[in-house]
């Protein structure tokens, strides 16, 4: 898809599918196709955001990238010192020393911590499990941890119920620092946050990156974080990603009709705009049972006999725009600013 230049992640045609069991031996009568065939690569010190609707398979595909959950298929390609290394099917014995390299911020702030611990017993885990430095020292990189996320050093000795959900995240953000990752997986960061919060914290984790040298997965649904963030952006829709492109270019020139729709749903921070807003037919189709050929063809307004038959393939339009369309070089779609219509 890309030369090895600079590449930390690359994904190649990964699947997770989560078996539906029934009957009282439970035997396996489906396969729920959670991600299905996704391909992505992530350059180190770049953002790639992964946008989609709900339950279309991004945070599975995040968890298993860092092999929270193991892959039913496919390659999964570190990079270290300019060499991959597949660690789709590592023993988990093997994967401790990579761990160090990859860190995940959860979604919830809440429910990800230990409420039992003290955050600074939370943040300093990491540096235990792997053993690293005296209990002197890891006192000192937890301090220096919560003062890089804006946190104040005396609150070491408390517990999560006393802090806000704001403050909950930048705890989490810590813990995911503790062992200075190249990697980390940004698993819808700010969406249980309010909306002053969310810059707050989207502000702090790009400061980060430049600070320490990150490189991102941010997983997320609302696109105008994922605008101001990423670098680039692939869309995903029932398991599959769809289009994928450099920020700006995917918003101003779509290639597949999802986004197209996606981007009419944007809202814009102006009264005098008034939105046109793509309303899509029927519902999201069950990753179980998923649709013959293209998988958006039975919402989709464009769709042609061929779409029914034949699964288009992610290609290469120049400048590594990739769509999965058949009519990605011949429709018209509009970017974000024509949707929006004074």
């Amino acid at each position: 898809m890309t030369s090895n230049e600079n590449l930390l992640l690359e994904v190649k045609n990964l699947k997770k599918y989560f078996p539906v069991r029934r009957g009282v031996l439970r035997r396996v009568v489906a396969q729920v196709r959670a991600v299905d065939g996704v391909s992505f690569f992530i350059r180190e010190g770049e953002t790639l955001g992964l946008v989609g609707e709900s339950g279309c398979g991004k945070t599975t595909a995040g968890r298993t990238v860092l092999r929270l959950l193991d892959p039913t298929a496919g390659e999964i390609l570190f990079y270290q010192n300019g060499k991959p290394i597949d660690i789709a099917k590592m023993p988990n014995r093997k994967m401790k020393p990579l761990r160090r390299q990859m860190q995940i911020i959860f979604q919830d702030p809440y429910s990800s911590l230990n409420p039992r611990m003290t955050i600074g017993d939370i943040i300093a885990e990491p540096l235990l499990v792997h053993r690293v430095g005296t209990a002197r020292e890891r006192e000192i990189r937890v301090r220096d941890l919560l003062e890089a996320v804006g946190l104040n050093p005396q609150y070491i000795k408390r517990y999560p119920h006393e802090f806000s959900g704001g403050q909950r995240q930048r705890i989490g953000i810590a813990r995911a620092l503790a062992l200075e990752p190249k990697l980390i997986i940004c698993d819808e960061p700010v969406s249980a946050l309010d909306v002053s919060i969310q810059a707050q914290v989207v502000n702090l984790l790009e400061d980060l990156q430049k600070e320490f040298g990150l490189t991102y997965l941010f997983i997320a649904h609302d696109l105008s974080v994922v605008r101001h963030i990423s670098n680039r952006v692939a869309v995903m829709y029932l398991g599959q990603i769809v289009e994928m492109a450099e920020t700006e270019e995917l918003f101003r020139n779509p290639k597949h009709p999802y986004t197209e729709a996606l981007l009419s749903a944007v809202p814009v921070p102006d009264p005098d705009y008034e939105r046109e807003r793509i309303i899509l037919k029927g519902d999201v189709p069950s990753p179980v049972n998923p649709p013959s050929g293209c998988r958006f063809h039975p919402r989709c307004p464009y769709a042609q006999q061929i779409c029914k038959e034949k699964d288009p393939q992610l290609s290469d339009l120049g400048n590594e725009h990739y769509a999965g369309c058949h009519f990605a070089t011949t429709l018209k779609l509009r970017g974000l600013s024509e949707i929006a219509t004074r």
